[in-house]
């Protein structure tokens, strides 16, 4: 090779022919492009799930994986020509690669999965919650899937068209991409179609199809929420009490992340309970979540409907456990040490510890959740009638387990002190799991010592976590994945019980009758009628077959 040859591929000279490259397209072969790049690069996560299915295998399962890459390809093209117009054309797919690069580290580091609910979690998370999430892991994932189609695209010149024919080309491209969905779909009908039924999570790792469609329903679903507010027990009164009988107060903790399989008193390996397990709580030992994310169950768990009447954008707009007891004369109090009550306190008194906060309890990511003990019996002696104070922690919000523990009771090492869950061994992140475990243990067993000591009051706790978590089985972090896929540690949750002497002979409650009752299936369907028969609540739409402390009458 000559000297000449040689010095075409000088540095120097292969950059500035890089930078001189300008190649004209269209917005159709655009859209074209992009989408064969994210079928062949920004799809990692869904085609290591459909081959991990085993349903595509030998020669007709190489078929059938040719017409899904071709089927995907269609609809994302088709997806594309839909979005990209005129001089939005390039912003809009600049933020698609950079949104579906970062949805591919979080469904390969994570194994999460892009549904509509996963998107409300998103949208609706406060910027420090989203901080932990926001590790450096991010960054390079950013690089590699996103910085090459990024560069081109910034160097593409579009090719403008006369609007009339302009709509023309869109309306044949559109055409012509739908037809080959339809063939490829056609061709391998037989094996594809078992696949989409037997696996219909994986279309929620279609990227970034699953982001755009997931967004759409998100807000389309918000916007909906926006009529007349349903109405709910209006019909509510407290049931008559002997004269001179004490207010009652119910302290209802929501739990969040924590699942029932790390819980010391379900029989965990580990004692993570070791303050409740000396107290004379009722723990019930098998409980179902509404659902795997705080934006499905906390509203669900407050509503008469349960989980088979699950409806997002009924409950956006409808009254809530909390205003039947409102309507009923019971004072509510809601105390946030989270991202707020997604709806259900709406209208009622609410104190976002995080926005009032200071000290050693709060820091750049967040307070610890002792921070709603102060102030607590101030709120108790604030209302001389019966009372319903929540408290809703931050509990084991992941990633960052380490930031929700205390000092004094960070017991089980070494811990995972990054956000990013990847990076450490699986027994660290368990660790920073159970250390947190303890810190809700020592919240609650606090806030029954506090209901002990009141004398002037019938006080009772009830505690129960809104979903669970993964902890790295079979490659699962976090919490969110769809209900049908998701393994029982996202479905199951810890709930206890405690009640004080007098609430107890007040109720006429036989304790050993509950405790026999506690290891009995139950749900979060169960908290609706179980607080307005604690506060005896009478109303149409109280069921005492789902009061988790009926039946048991001494």
């Amino acid at each position: 090779m000559s000297v000449v040859a040689l010095s075409r591929w000088h540095p120097h000279q292969v950059a500035s022919r890089m930078l001189a490259w300008r190649p004209t397209l269209s917005t159709e072969a655009l859209a074209l492009w992009a989408s064969l790049y994210f079928v062949l690069a920004g799809n990692v996560p869904f085609w290591r799930a459909v081959f991990a299915t085993g349903a595509l295998q030998g020669a007709p399962g190489a078929f059938a994986a040719a017409c899904l890459m071709v089927l995907v390809f269609a609809l994302q093209a088709f997806l594309f020509c839909v979005l990209l117009h005129g001089r939005l054309a390039r912003p809009v797919l600049a933020l698609l690669l950079l949104a579906g690069a970062a949805a591919n580290h979080y469904m390969g580091a994570y194994g999460i999965y892009f549904d509509t609910d996963m998107v409300r979690n998103v949208l609706h998370t406060d910027v420090r919650e989203a901080r932990e999430l926001l590790a450096w892991s991010l960054l390079p994932a950013l690089v590699a899937y996103a910085g090459p189609p990024l560069f081109v695209l910034a160097r593409i010149r579009l090719r403008q068209r006369r609007p009339a024919r302009a709509a023309l080309v869109r309306l044949g491209a559109l055409l012509a991409l739908a037809l080959l969905a339809a063939g490829s779909a056609l061709a391998g009908f037989q094996d594809l179609s078992a696949l989409m039924r037997n696996h219909r999570e994986l279309r929620h790792l279609i990227t970034p199809g699953n982001l755009v469609v997931a967004t759409a329903t998100a807000v389309r679903g918000e916007g909906a929420a926006n009529g007349p507010r349903r109405i709910l027990g209006r019909d509510a009164v407290v049931a008559t009490r002997p004269p001179g009988a004490r207010p009652r107060l119910l302290v209802l903790v929501v739990g969040e992340t924590l699942r029932a399989q790390n819980w010391g008193l379900n029989g965990y390996e580990r004692q993570t309970t070791p303050r409740l397990a000396l107290s004379s709580v009722v723990n019930f030992s098998d409980v179902t979540a509404c659902g795997t994310s705080t934006e499905v169950s906390l509203p669900c768990m407050f509503s008469p409907d349960g989980q088979a009447g699950y409806d997002k954008a009924l409950l956006a707009h409808s009254e809530s456990l909390l205003h039947v007891l409102d309507h009923a004369g019971v004072h509510v109090l809601w105390r946030d040490n989270q991202s707020g009550c997604k709806g259900v306190c709406t209208g009622l008194e609410v104190e976002s510890m995080r926005a009032t906060a200071a000290g050693a309890e709060c820091a750049a990511r967040g307070c610890q959740d002792r921070i709603l003990l102060e102030g607590l019996e101030a709120a108790i002696d604030r209302v001389p009638g019966d009372q319903l104070i929540v408290l809703h922690q931050i509990g084991n919000h992941g990633p960052a387990y380490h930031a929700r523990t205390p000092p004094d009771l960070r017991r089980f090492g070494p811990t995972c002190d990054s956000d990013a869950l990847g990076r450490c061994r699986r027994e660290q992140v368990v660790n920073s799991y159970d250390n947190a475990v303890l810190a809700t243990d020592d919240l609650l067993a606090d806030v029954i010592t506090l209901l002990a000591r009141r004398q002037d009051r019938d006080g009772a706790l009830l505690y129960v976590s809104d979903h669970g978590e993964s902890l790295g089985e079979n490659g699962l972090y976090l919490h969110g994945l769809p209900w049908a896929i998701a393994p029982d540690a996202q479905k199951k949750v810890p709930m206890v019980a405690w009640r004080s002497p007098g609430l107890a002979a007040a109720g006429r409650i036989d304790t050993a009758c509950l405790r026999a009752k506690a290891d009995a299936p139950a749900s979060h369907d169960q908290l609706f009628h179980s607080v307005l028969g604690l506060f005896g609540v009478r109303t149409a739409l109280y069921r005492s077959g789902d009061d988790l402390f009926s039946g048991c009458s001494a």
